[in-house]
């Protein structure tokens, strides 16, 4: 079956009672988020912390399980070891290597989204070619088969592209709109591998585009793999019954309990902040925003992490970590040939464990 252009689509069918509540609802949230994510002043301490909760758990949907500790622990995909970390890991980095550029430029566009995809997935392949894969039910049999050809694939995503930059004019929230670009995305499902990953980035980089959030840090992945049976349902009661509506519901629940999840663990790592500045301040001499910034971007950090970040040499790094670390501050923990030190606190925050 066909897939139409989203313009086609009537606006006012997204202006009912339900849809236009829970719209009001997942504004606010949203609205409150932005604010408490600027208030911490250091943003790089959430995209990195964050993003890499959301790699984790977009990658989950995948069936891509890695553990927090192996992701804190290895931090970049060049030495990572193992090929899932190193999947998890390169989301993070096609997250904001696609957050630089909508920032810098203010669009999303196709060029933007297929560096994303590369990024994930290592590859130059682009939009596919050959035909899509069949989705099939638990009895095999085909319920649901994207588009087969490549140019159509090609159009449709110029399609989306318009779409998205509101060409032609598309009389409805961008909340809205963020539902059913995500839908029409996994719909058209145009790359080979990544879809999935790559159209959960949009969902956050097209909020940023819209000025809704200043940094990409309402990741929904989560909230679907608690879903995921209904999220599947529902993707597919669109195609099967045009139930639009039920789906729009869905992503504006799935905004407004992530940014309420979000606010909670923003302000918990805000507290933690402060906490380790007056411990750090009253105790040791050698206390620096740049030394609390690295212990807040790396809940594993390491020895070559703060030289390289504070500009210091290797003896004076390992004696500000160890000191920590001998007084409790850290823990130190050795791992191959490598010493990692914990910030116990802000790695069970993020990994739901006991501190």
């Amino acid at each position: 079956m066909p897939i139409p252009p989203l313009h086609r689509l009537d606006p006012r069918r997204f202006e009912t009672a339900p849809i236009l509540k829970r719209l009001n609802a997942a504004s606010r949230a949203l609205a409150e988020l932005k604010g408490v994510a600027a208030s911490i002043p250091n943003q790089d301490i959430l995209i990195n912390t964050l993003a890499l909760q959301e790699a984790k758990d977009s990658s989950a949907i995948e069936n891509i399980v890695t553990t927090h500790d192996e992701l804190f622990r290895d931090d970049d995909p060049a030495e990572a070891v193992g090929t899932a970390i190193k999947e998890v890991l390169r989301y993070r980095q096609a997250l904001r290597a696609g957050f630089e550029q909508v920032s810098e430029h203010d669009l999303l566009t196709l060029n933007i989204i297929i560096g994303i995809q590369r990024q994930l997935e290592c590859n130059q392949a682009g939009f596919r070619k050959l035909p899509g894969t069949q989705l099939r039910n638990s009895t095999g049999a085909v319920v649901y088969e994207p588009p087969q050809d490549a140019p159509e694939v090609e159009r449709l995503m110029g399609e989306l592209e318009h779409f998205i930059h509101d060409q032609p004019e598309f009389a409805a929230d961008p909340l809205v709109k963020m539902a059913l670009i995500h839908h029409q995305f996994e719909s058209i499902h145009p790359f080979y591998d990544g879809n999935g990953r790559t159209g959960r980035i949009i969902n956050v980089l097209y909020l940023v585009k819209e000025r809704l959030l200043d940094i990409p840090v309402l990741y929904l992945s989560r909230h679907i793999v608690r879903t995921k049976p209904e999220y599947y349902r529902l993707l597919q009661a669109v195609r099967d019954d045009d139930a639009w509506e039920d789906w729009v519901l869905y992503m504006l629940d799935a905004v407004a309990i992530t940014a309420a999840d979000t606010i909670t663990t923003i302000q918990s790592i805000k507290t933690l902040l402060q906490d380790a500045k007056q411990t750090i301040r009253a105790n040791y001499k050698f206390y620096s925003q740049d030394l609390i910034n690295n212990l807040f971007s790396h809940p594993y950090t390491k020895v070559e992490f703060v030289q390289r970040e504070l500009g210091v040499s290797r003896l004076t790094a390992t004696k500000y970590l160890d000191t920590l670390a001998r007084d409790g501050v850290l823990d130190k923990r050795r791992i191959g040939r490598t010493n990692y030190y914990v910030n116990r606190p802000l790695f069970a925050l993020l990994s739901g464990t006991p501190a």
